[in-house]
């Protein structure tokens, strides 16, 4: 995959995996655009790289979402990817009382707002020449975590939506990859970490993007760095081990 001269739209671009990417393509020559709900952030995301672009959007509500696709439309009509980033994680344990807790915030940022942004961005990335849409997953997607069920579900479902639609596209001039990152040492989970991670060793998101970009650029249609190859081939046969039962 080229991965320069690009205009890219990077949701939750103003922190973690999505900033380092964003820090990454820039780099390379891409015209970068980063999305999130705190406008701080992205202003302070700004401050770091004065080229980045940024849009205040919370890809969630419909008004924000479909605001931020018409803007992209009338002011970036060569945008050609868009880098499904933005994601939440919540620990759940079903024995207590705050089990559903931002039950709904956490399916949609997570699966039904980036697939709705897909569907909303398609016209436009399908007149390009050539075009890419990346979903960003877990390694948690094929190998659950126990005490972050929905996060892992999320994820689950994003890498089957990814499937078909790499199959439906195929076709078109539009490239479906999905990006699948390990333990990353970031914000996820609001500094917290799932038990059955918190004493793995943790990949930095710099290291992240480097290697994720590199296969990338080997046009792999499914980017799997450190664990995440490993939980991609084993599967559920790692859930006992991952979650000490």
């Amino acid at each position: 995959m080229n991965l320069t001269a690009n205009t890219i739209l990077i949701t939750g671009g103003a922190a973690g995996i999505g900033l380092e990417l964003a820090r990454q393509l820039s780099k390379r020559g891409n015209r970068v655009i980063i999305c999130g709900r705190s406008e701080e952030a992205l202003l302070k995301a700004r401050a770091q790289m004065p080229g980045l672009v940024t849009r205040v959007c919370d890809i969630t509500d419909q008004a924000s979402r479909q605001s931020m696709v018409s803007w992209l439309n009338t002011e970036y009509p060569g945008f050609n990817m868009v880098i499904n980033n933005a994601g939440v994680q919540y620990r759940r344990l079903f024995a207590e009382a705050d089990a559903l807790e931002c039950l709904e915030q956490e399916v949609a940022t997570n699966f039904t707002a980036p697939v709705r942004l897909i569907g909303e961005l398609l016209p436009l990335l399908k007149r390009q020449s050539q075009a890419a849409i990346i979903n960003v997953t877990s390694g948690l997607a094929f190998a659950p975590m126990a005490d972050v069920p929905v996060y892992c579900a999320t994820k689950a479902a994003m890498h089957s939506f990814t499937l078909t639609l790499r199959h439906q596209l195929k076709a078109t001039s539009v490239k479906v990859v999905e990006m699948a990152p390990p333990i990353v040492d970031t914000g996820l989970g609001g500094g917290t970490r799932s038990g059955g991670v918190a004493s793995q060793q943790m990949m930095s998101a710099d290291e992240f993007a480097i290697d994720a970009l590199i296969q990338l650029e080997n046009d792999q249609d499914e980017v799997l760095v450190g664990l995440s190859a490993g939980a991609r081939k084993m599967g559920e046969a790692l859930f006992e081990r991952m979650n000490g039962a």
